[in-house]
């Protein structure tokens, strides 16, 4: 009897919770883009039939996709609540926040200073961040260690940017400045062979950040802004704080803790580390950011402008095989992955922190990419029963590739 009294409790608690998210719900749509096949209008109504119904059941606040095919918006939907409190909902000007899908920009940056003849990949880092001697290399000097190496993280640094606080609220979110990261130089050590082997390391794009701050005399945000935002129209995109103009668009996030979903920080600051994952906006600026990465035509002199098309396939050419849960098979390029899914090609990063889970996925030979943002960590603990927010990326990723894909190709 008292597994069923705490059922119940559990209950009550949830039902607001779920009813919140429901009439925040709008219903499938009926009919695909303009000139969109019978079978394309179907396969995107199902997708959102399956999209609201795999949130609802791992409790996910709230969530956006959107779907590009031919370099048209050929598929929008939201999901549930970017405030709950509020009980706001998500729409089209939600902002989420984007984590680690931030390196792909740095490494971007970092292919324009090299085409404009300021640096060579295989430069070694230490030629730009002369502290870094001061890291323990017992497999070589660090002279051996090249940018190139960081851009696919396989220079051998470790994971995490701070692995030391950060769990007491009056901790700052992320070390806010590069004298916090170069005091821990002496107490960090290159834990591989570098350029042996592929290990997902933080501490690497912050180094590439530095660089071209350094190289430009511009912070890091304002570089980005200028010579990536700004050219490809991403006008609600900004890095850490949001501007008070936007501040009532940006979402909230949430991880889920003894059965219900718990506030994260908001409107956070992600300190050195906005090179790795400090960028922030809504779908729509991101669907022009994978507009960039497939190629328009239409948009050629803007996008050539911004990074040559050459250079950006370049980036796209494995250097190491990855070794991971969610890439397994795949391959690293210059911080993009390089992955193979229902027997197609994707270029693909993936942002994880906060609360905040998103993924994209890019096929330049079909022309189709898509980018989809939860605000919402669940983790596979607790009665409540939700599973990890991961899975439901998978789920949304194979069902896009096995369901929605073919159906855009049969248009």
């Amino acid at each position: 009897m008292a597994r069923t009294g705490t059922g119940l409790a559990f209950l009550v608690v949830l039902i607001p919770f779920f009813v919140a998210v429901a009439a925040a719900q709008t219903p499938p749509r009926d009919a695909g883009r303009p000139g969109a096949s019978p079978g394309e209008a179907a396969a995107l109504v199902a997708f959102d039939r399956f999209f609201d119904a795999r949130l609802t059941e791992q409790g996910i606040v709230g969530a956006s996709f959107v779907l590009l095919s031919d370099h048209q918006t050929a598929h929008a939907r939201t999901f549930g609540l970017a405030d709950l409190a509020a009980k706001r909902p998500v729409g089209a000007d939600t902002i989420f926040h984007w984590a680690s899908i931030t390196k792909t920009m740095t490494a971007i940056a970092i292919m324009q200073l090299r085409d404009r003849g300021l640096l060579s990949l295989d430069d070694p880092v230490v030629k730009y961040l002369p502290e870094l001697r001061q890291v323990h290399n017992p497999f070589g000097p660090m002279e051996s260690i090249t940018l190139r190496m960081l851009m696919s993280h396989s220079a051998g640094f470790r994971n995490p940017t701070w692995p030391w606080g950060g769990d007491q609220d009056w901790h700052p979110f992320e070390p806010p400045g590069w004298a916090q990261v170069a005091a821990m130089l002496p107490y960090t050590q290159i834990e591989f062979p570098p350029g042996s082997k592929y290990s997902y390391s933080n501490p690497g794009i912050i180094f590439l950040g530095r660089v071209i701050e350094l190289l430009t005399g511009d912070d890091y945000e304002v570089y980005v802004d200028k010579n990536i935002l700004k050219p490809l129209e991403m006008h609600h995109a900004f890095f850490d704080a949001a501007p008070a103009h936007l501040r009532a668009s940006r979402a909230h996030s949430y991880f889920w803790k003894n059965g219900g979903p718990v506030e994260a920080r908001f409107d956070f600051d992600t300190g050195i580390t906005v090179s790795n994952g400090g960028l922030n906006a809504p779908l729509a600026d991101m669907a022009r950011y994978l507009d960039f990465l497939v190629g328009n035509p239409a948009r050629q002199a803007v996008y050539e402008g911004v990074l040559r098309r050459a250079s950006l396939e370049e980036m796209w050419t494995p250097v190491v095989t990855v070794e991971g849960a969610d890439e397994a098979g795949g391959k690293m390029g210059l911080c993009f992955f390089l992955e193979e899914h229902g027997g197609m090609p994707f270029v693909a990063h993936s942002g994880s922190q906060n609360g905040f889970i998103s993924h994209f996925y890019v096929n330049v030979k079909r022309r189709v990419a898509y980018v989809v943002a939860f605000n919402t960590v669940a983790e596979p603990v607790g009665p409540d029963g939700k599973a990890n927010t991961r899975q439901v990326d998978r789920d949304v990723r194979d069902y896009v590739v096995t369901n929605v894909i073919p159906a855009l190709a049969a248009r």
